[in-house]
């Protein structure tokens, strides 16, 4: 495989010219101080699809992968240089492994498989040296398997997509309406009833269609600490949300006391069973504060901070009607002595700020928490559009953008009659590739905010991985591109470059048993006819 082949496209490339390496049955690995979870991995990962040992060997050596850190690097860039031998260098085992991502593109789509279909196939690599680095520190996902819940299993695989395409960050929208996912020992009923709901919308909320079947699942503790283990080991932060203090239904289902008791019969909620914005939200209480630092308390020990230094509050979408109709709710606003509704979910957002740096966390939530104040330290995701992410940057504050004009993984990626449950804007391979994360009004020192970029998946209409898969792929790996190369201002970026490298990148995976969307469109078992979604018409608005 050429190296004008690979994605996201590298920094820099000389050569290729002749092959000089060939991986064969006596190739070795010499794995420096450091460096031994990517040798790990090459030998679990490479060794088993292409039917190779990978011993250790001495560095340096012909016939040998060498892996080493020079600190000099920055800490994600690498060097991979291909003579007799291959050397991979990282300014940190996260750069070595960046790099072995890259050396597994070189190697082909068999490199993508789980077991070896061909030993004796020749597996050549031509002499070149590639040098590369991220734009962006912040290259994420978020996946929702609040709405459909999602198998351990398929967890596992989704990091492992997002290490293939050289993502570091997975942020784990774990709580919602329709279901809470985690374990939490002292709180039974959240997984004993949270985590499950009697039926489910079918398509949009605006559909007629029910599948009755019921929905839920949840990860034990267990799952989780392996999840984050998983990831760990691939050079990939997770980011766990807890949505507080809307979109809370499961929570107050399982214990009807966190929520306006003063306003409706609590008792009589459940896991709900549609989509939309819900206007059951927490009470602004001191018992739901406790019960909250409880549910916190034990995910910062799922969690630990060197791989999850920020915890997602969600912030989103909290409707006040409930406040505004709760004397307990206007009685804790006139004794903090705060202006509106708004201001209290700002009280609610900067309590738990508070709450986590006092434990060495950071505070990330979506932009609706920059109404009524933000906490210093409380950093942004910014959905709704660019203008939250610019007034939080300019503002100090650090940023992630994700705006849903131009990164919603559910949005459609075609405007034809055939595609799926069709939700939102026509966001095609295309338009991904033409996103720009960082708005160019921005001032230099607020640009500086922009910690990267994410892309998100909300699952109401995708009911298992074959419709995930099919939503993300192959947008991701455009998105990877944007978020990890130092692209053209989009409109002067090769999008037939892109499209022809992604020739190859099908058939990794391929290899790898995704089920994307293929350019031709929707394949017939990929269809959903009579399901209606909820398209959006017209170029989505720049805001």
């Amino acid at each position: 495989m050429s190296p004008t082949d690979l994605i996201p496209a590298p920094r820099a490339v000389e050569g290729p010219y002749r092959t000089s390496f060939v991986l064969g049955t006596g190739t070795a690995i010499a794995a420096a101080p450091g460096t031994e979870g990517v040798a790990r991995w090459l030998r679990t990962t490479l060794g088993s699809a292409l039917g190779r040992e990978l011993p250790p060997g001495v560095a340096g050596a012909a016939h040998t992968i060498t892996l080493r850190i020079d600190p000099s690097l920055q800490r994600e860039a690498y060097r991979l240089s291909v003579a007799s031998g291959v050397e991979i260098v990282g300014g940190t085992a996260a750069g070595v492994f960046w790099g072995a991502q890259t050396l597994r593109q070189l190697l082909g789509p068999d490199a993508y498989r789980r077991a070896c279909v061909d030993p004796e196939a020749w597996r050549g690599i031509a002499h070149q040296v590639i040098e590369d680095a991220p734009r962006f520190a912040w290259r994420g996902l978020m996946l929702d398997v609040s709405r459909h819940f999602l198998p351990k299993d398929d967890v596992l695989r989704c990091l492992d997509l997002l290490a293939a395409h050289k993502l570091n960050v997975f942020h784990f929208h774990l709580t919602d309406d329709q279901g809470w996912r985690i374990e939490i020992k002292r709180y039974p009923r959240l997984t004993d009833i949270g985590a499950w709901r009697a039926r489910s919308k079918n398509g949009h909320r605006a559909s007629e269609l029910w599948d009755e079947r019921p929905h839920g699942g949840y990860y034990s503790q267990d799952d989780i600490r392996e999840i984050v283990a998983y990831a760990a080991e691939r050079h990939i932060a997770v980011v766990p949300e807890i949505d507080i203090p809307g979109h809370s239904q499961a929570a107050i289902a399982a214990y009807p006391e966190l929520g306006n008791t003063d306003v409706i019969d609590t008792t009589t909620l459940s896991v709900w069973d549609n989509w939309g914005i819900n206007p059951n939200v927490l009470a602004p209480t001191d018992n739901t504060l406790r019960f909250y630092e409880g549910v916190f308390e034990e995910l910062l020990g799922l969690f630990p901070a060197a791989v999850s230094p920020f915890v997602h509050v969600g912030g989103d979408e909290c409707l006040k009607d409930q406040w505004k109709a709760s004397p307990a709710a206007q009685a804790r606003i006139a004794e903090l002595g705060l202006a509106d509704e708004d201001e209290l979910q700002s009280w609610f957002i900067r309590h738990f700020d508070t709450w986590l740096a006092d434990r060495g966390r950071r505070l990330i939530g979506w932009d609706e928490i920059l109404e009524g104040g933000l906490a210093p330290g409380a950093a942004v995701s910014s959905w709704r559009g660019y203008a939250g992410g610019i007034a939080a940057a300019e503002a100090g504050h650090d940023v992630v953008m994700c705006p849903q004009q131009q990164v919603y993984l559910d949005h459609r990626q075609h405007g034809g009659a055939e595609e799926p449950m069709p939700i939102g804007y026509v966001r095609t391979l295309e338009d991904v590739y033409r996103f720009e994360p960082v708005p160019p009004a921005l001032s230099p020192e607020a640009a500086a905010h922009i910690l990267g970029t994410q892309a998100n998946v909300w699952t109401e209409v995708m009911q298992d991985r074959s419709r995930v898969d099919y939503q993300v792929f192959p947008r991701l790996a455009a998105f990877a591109e944007v978020a990890w190369s130092a692209l053209a201002a989009p409109a002067d970026r090769d999008f037939a470059e892109f499209e022809r490298r992604m020739t190859a990148h099908y058939k990794r995976l391929d290899a790898l048993g995704v089920d994307y969307r293929p350019p031709g469109g929707p394949l017939p078992w990929q269809k959903r006819p009579g399901v209606i979604g909820r398209p959006i018409e017209g170029a989505p608005p720049n805001v």
